[in-house]
């Protein structure tokens, strides 16, 4: 086995010893900060002590670490899943600590507890981050990922091997292509470029597969023809290997929250609800955009009024440049922005058409020629931007959404494209924090798609905090 290879086992022995790093260090402190170094402080009367009661919970909080499986290689670098069992750890221990000091009445300390918990969790979860942020990087290069080998049609097998592409820090590398029922000659699927190692609807012929292609996971996509009882068979054979089978459905952009998984005579249907943003999820939107965003205006009003008369000093010309853009169903506004560039520059819009560098009907130049020099400071850290704050006070915008596109590029959208028109343009979004300007029109169209059918104030609220980070990397802003 190869040192790349052996990936899995070396993340959960560093996660462990992490793991036991922070608890140690969460209980010690804790620890020392409460009763000093006396390690005789005894519990009420009891004869244990809570130094020895700090040993029994550290080593505690480090198995019920892994009995909640946070360490499985499967759920490492991408997600939320992994953050959520070790905080589900955490508090169900604390919570039973909470509950045997009750029922046997022992009088516990409430501020080594109330220190212990927050600051152990806070590490974990810092810990957690780091070693994704690693894993992440050895993604990006080819390494430390699972390799799969996908199990469908020919249309299904690409479609999953491009989506996995793109989202390499996921760690799953397609290695071969397996398509039952195939009756081409072809040894290369097309689109994807991986090598079709077989074609036999029945279990060993995959099996054998596997075997041959190296795979440590099968992926079986849409269009798979296998009877379900070859399925069943085929499930078997991979756990006497411990080869994982994941199932990929024909289901593109769901989130998780929208998904359900329901038993029915021993058949795991999948239901996906309806998005929808309306009642009391519209007002919890409403209501956070104008607490944030006049917040944001408060603390930034002193940095704006700098920008309005570096504006001024740098070219002449108003501060704001107002422009016509669509929103929510359709309607038109206008949208605020500090001017970034030249007071003539939509009159020389046609004379730069053919060095458009956008796709899709976006237009985008690296190095546009109306930009001021005070612009393209404000367009790099995205500063030109912050009056629509206003915007989102009025209600035209909203913080977190779709692009707020100009009316001219709605005229060129698709059916299927005037669904980003469902809930409100924001001043951030998925095309913000993943590319802005670098995005395909394609690329920006899915996150705006994706967005509008998975809606929710908790991923708002991350996209805000991505964003600060996407706009001090500047990465594809021009």
């Amino acid at each position: 086995m190869s040192d790349d290879a052996d990936w899995r086992r070396r993340s959960s022995r560093l996660l462990g010893i992490v793991d036991a790093f922070v608890v140690v260090w969460a209980v010690i402190g804790a620890f020392i900060i409460r009763f000093g170094i006396e390690p005789d402080f005894v519990v009420a009367g009891q004869e244990l002590t809570y130094a020895w009661l700090s040993v029994v919970l550290a080593i505690i909080w480090w198995f019920m670490l892994g009995a909640w499986n946070s360490r499985q290689s499967h759920i490492l670098g991408l997600g939320p899943d992994e953050y959520k069992r070790v905080a589900a750890a955490s508090l169900w221990l604390f919570g039973i600590i909470a509950i045997v000091s009750y029922v046997l009445r022992i009088e516990t300390a409430r501020g080594y507890v109330g220190l212990a918990l927050p600051v152990g969790l806070l590490g974990l979860l810092l810990g957690r981050w780091l070693i994704r942020q690693h894993l992440s990087i050895k993604r990006g290069q080819g390494r430390s990922m699972s390799r799969l080998l996908l199990l469908g049609g020919p249309g299904a097998v690409s479609h999953l091997a491009s989506s996995l592409h793109r989202a390499k820090h996921a760690g799953y590398l397609p290695v071969a292509a397996y398509m039952p029922g195939l009756e081409s000659e072809t040894k290369v699927e097309p689109d994807s470029g991986l090598q079709i190692v077989g074609t036999k609807p029945d279990a060993q012929s995959i099996v054998a597969a596997i075997e041959a292609c190296g795979a440590d996971a099968v992926a079986v996509s849409a269009g798979v023809q296998l009877h379900p009882q070859t399925l069943r068979h085929l499930g078997w054979e991979l756990a006497a290997r411990n080869i994982g089978l994941i199932m990929a459905p024909a289901l593109t952009d769901i989130a998780g929250p929208r998904i359900h998984t329901q038993q029915v005579a021993g058949l795991p249907l999948i239901h996906v609800t309806t998005p929808t943003l309306e009642g009391g999820q519209r007002v919890a939107k409403r209501l956070f955009d104008v607490v944030v965003a006049g917040l944001l205006l408060l603390l930034a009003s002193p940095a704006m009024v700098l920008v309005a008369v570096l504006i001024k000093l740098d070219s002449s010309g108003p501060v704001f440049f107002r422009q016509e853009r669509v929103g929510i169903e359709g309607h038109h506004f206008n949208m605020l922005k500090f001017r970034s560039m030249v007071i003539d520059a939509e009159a020389r819009l046609a004379e730069l058409a053919r060095k458009n560098e956008g796709s899709g009907p976006l237009f985008k130049m690296k190095n546009d020629p109306r930009v001021t020099r005070i612009g393209g400071f404000l367009r790099r850290f995205s500063v030109d931007e912050l009056p629509q704050l206003l915007n989102v006070l009025s209600g035209s915008m909203s913080l977190v959404g779709p692009r707020p596109p100009l009316p001219r590029e709605v005229e060129a959208y698709e059916s299927d494209v005037r669904r980003r028109l469902l809930v409100k343009p924001g001043l951030t979004g998925l095309w913000q924090v993943s590319g802005r300007s670098n995005l395909s029109w394609q690329d920006s169209v899915r996150l705006d798609l994706y967005y509008v059918e998975n809606w929710s104030l908790a991923g708002d609220f991350v996209i805000i905090l991505r964003t600060v980070r996407a706009v001090f990397g500047s990465t594809g802003a021009y």
